[in-house]
């Protein structure tokens, strides 16, 4: 997804962005239907959902490392806003990939708006703004701060007729303890597909990771630092481009593709420090952390240092030490000649960077 500004012609509102970033901040979104006009939804559209649009992507690369596709059939995307979660998975997968797409939210208005988005971009697409029976996917991006309990009951039979859901979210701690619980329910009914590399329970409901959170970090496209566009959007709304932790689910009836022994699903972001890093991550046996050295292996140490640390990776451990690190279809990163040392068990006080 390319960054950039409205099109020439449609003048962004800034007055709505100020007052849509208001009602966020509060989180008041939940007590009334804050979409006043169609300019709201299109400055929205050219700024905080292209932030999620980010996200989306990043929660879909992901995916893919998995080697996870999409059934095919109807797309529902629940509580759609603009319409951004439905336009980046018809992007990513092609709009072949679905018979239909179909918005709901509980604005007349927004549904609309993201109906005539998809309609223009995707014309030989079936697009709907009523719901029909039974999709083949769910796609949920950005509603638990939202619900009550009328609201959360309604998605609840929409998710349970479906045969795969992906659900994105803010990474903030209360949100992904209540995307936490939605998995621990849906889970006797689908199979776990990700962020998780096992079916189990949820490691961080264990005592002692009250802490924790399950999270990661998305990236902006690089073009968005240069951009003047963003920079003052940045400026003017107060948000900081660099952070999109991002909270996400993704379950689906049919098995998932198997992992490597030694998947982990690394948590937030390592902490690292001169002679090494420590990341907190998930696997069957539970929420632990885990630490490399520099000296062991420097090039995996280099580029977490960086922020590049992605969510999926195989692991060869020690008791609490990382002793080979390779991704999915790639190369393993093993200690280097001389280097038999181990780190210790290095636990650290506090969780990995938490945002």
């Amino acid at each position: 997804m390319k960054p950039g500004p409205p099109p020439p012609g449609a003048p962004l509102d800034w007055r709505a962005l100020h007052r849509l970033r208001a009602v966020f901040l509060e989180g008041a979104g939940g007590e009334r239907d804050y979409w006043q006009t169609e300019s709201d939804l299109a400055a929205y559209d050219a700024t905080f959902a292209q932030r999620i649009g980010w996200k989306w992507e990043h929660v879909l690369g992901e995916l893919d490392r998995r080697g996870w596709q999409p059934p095919a059939g109807a797309v529902l995307d629940w509580g759609c806003g603009s319409g951004i979660a439905a336009r980046v998975y018809l992007d990513h997968y092609g709009p072949e990939a679905a018979t239909s797409v179909c918005f709901w939210d509980r604005s007349p208005l927004a549904r609309r708006y993201a109906a005539a988005r998809a309609r223009a971009k995707y014309p030989a697409l079936e697009v709907g703004e009523r719901p029909s029976a039974g999709p083949s996917v769910v796609l949920v991006s950005h509603v638990l701060t939202e619900l009550d309990e009328l609201q959360a009951r309604e998605l609840e039979s929409w998710l349970v007729g479906a045969q795969a859901i992906l659900w994105v979210e803010p990474g903030m701690p209360e949100v992904s303890r209540r995307l936490i619980a939605a998995r621990e329910s849906l889970r006797r009914v689908f199979h776990v597909v990700a962020p998780c590399t096992h079916a189990a329970a949820c490691g961080l409901l264990a005592p002692g990771n009250e802490p924790h959170w399950c999270h990661q970090f998305a990236s902006p496209p690089p073009a968005v630092f240069t951009d003047a566009f963003w920079g003052r959007f940045a400026r003017e709304i107060g948000v900081d481009l660099r952070s999109l932790p991002v909270s996400y689910l993704a379950l689906d009836r049919r098995p998932p593709p198997p992992l490597p022994a030694g998947a982990v699903r690394v948590i937030g972001r390592p902490r690292v420090d001169k002679p090494q890093a420590r990341a907190l991550a998930c696997d069957a046996d539970g929420v632990a952390e885990y630490t490399l050295t520099r000296r062991a292996l420097p090039e995996v140490y280099q580029r977490w240092r960086k922020g590049d640390c992605p969510g999926l990776q195989v692991w060869e451990r020690d008791g609490a030490s990382i002793r080979v690190v390779r991704l999915p279809g790639c190369a393993a990163a093993a200690p280097t000649a001389g280097e038999t040392g181990g780190a210790g068990s290095g636990s650290a006080a506090g969780p990995a960077s938490p945002s």
